[in-house]
């Protein structure tokens, strides 16, 4: 019998107390989907450390294994220490070393990369966690160009990173055009899709002009033709992405990470149809 293909999903800390019941709920109901992990990320610059903090506890509480976001921002490498040895000392062996971002409002202060965060976690931790970071198969807004964002990319690969969630996307050849350009310079690290399904196209094209994510024109304009939210407009994304999904997955994608912006349904419906 075939090896399930590992699953991990992402959340974000609730503001409100209604969010943190809500997300308990939808965290139960997709912890019965067998994840590997479950990731909660980090707000730019730290904005919403507590609120990460306090989100991973009760990941943990709950029994699942958690890699919780982190970033160096404009942060002191005291500051992310001392959160370091908190999440070892809760038990975590996972972490996603990001770059981040200054908050608005807060000028332009140094801002870490993501190596740095790599370097400090080894240097800190050793080998005690399991180290993500980020690849963006669409290149990084902020890169100089294709070419110097691969170089960045396997700069975090050398300095001990152990394998790579990717921002979404949904065209193929991208993520897979990536690893191959990744692979030729002789970086082996695993690199697993991120996956966002289609619930709203508002707040999707907004967050995409945000991290510079693509939404392929065809389909930019096939989701115009339904109205947002009907059964329809969900159909047609679910349709979608089960079939990038489904290409990736024969393609050789070492696993899918699901961005479930705190919500059951679209990643249940999205596993449902891949057998999952």
């Amino acid at each position: 019998m075939a090896t399930p293909l590992p699953l991990s999903f992402e959340f974000f800390p609730p503001k409100t107390p209604a969010g943190v019941r809500k997300l308990a709920a939808v965290r139960d109901r997709l912890a019965a989907r067998g994840p590997e992990y479950v990731s909660v990320t980090y707000g730019a610059g730290g904005s919403t450390r507590e609120g990460t903090l306090s989100t991973v506890e009760s990941m943990v509480g709950a029994g699942l294994d958690v890699a919780p976001h982190l970033s160096m921002g404009s942060d002191a490498p005291e500051t992310v220490r001392t959160l370091i040895d908190r999440y070892r000392d809760l038990g975590i062996r996972r972490i996603v070393a990001l770059r981040g971002d200054i908050p608005s409002g807060m000028g332009t202060g140094r801002l870490h990369y993501a190596v740095e965060l790599v370097r400090l976690l080894r240097e800190h931790a050793g080998d005690h966690f399991h180290i993500e970071v980020a690849a963006y198969p669409e290149i990084h807004p902020d890169a100089l160009s294709a070419d110097a964002d691969l170089r960045f990319f396997a700069e975090k690969c050398a300095a001990g990173a152990d394998s790579a969630l990717t921002q979404y996307f949904y065209n193929a050849e991208a993520y897979f055009d990536f690893c191959e350009r990744v692979s030729a310079l002789g970086v082996t690290t695993p690199i697993i899709p991120g996956i966002m399904p289609i619930t709203n196209s508002t707040g999707l094209r907004r967050f995409s002009r945000a991290c510079g994510a693509e939404i392929p024109r065809w389909l930019d304009r096939r989701l115009d033709s339904y109205e947002e939210g009907s059964p329809d407009f969900l159909a047609f994304g679910l349709d979608v992405v089960t079939f990038l999904c489904e290409r990736l997955i024969a393609g050789g994608a070492p696993g899918l990470h699901l961005y479930t912006m705190n919500q059951a349904e679209a990643p249940e419906a999205l596993l449902e149809r891949l057998g999952r």
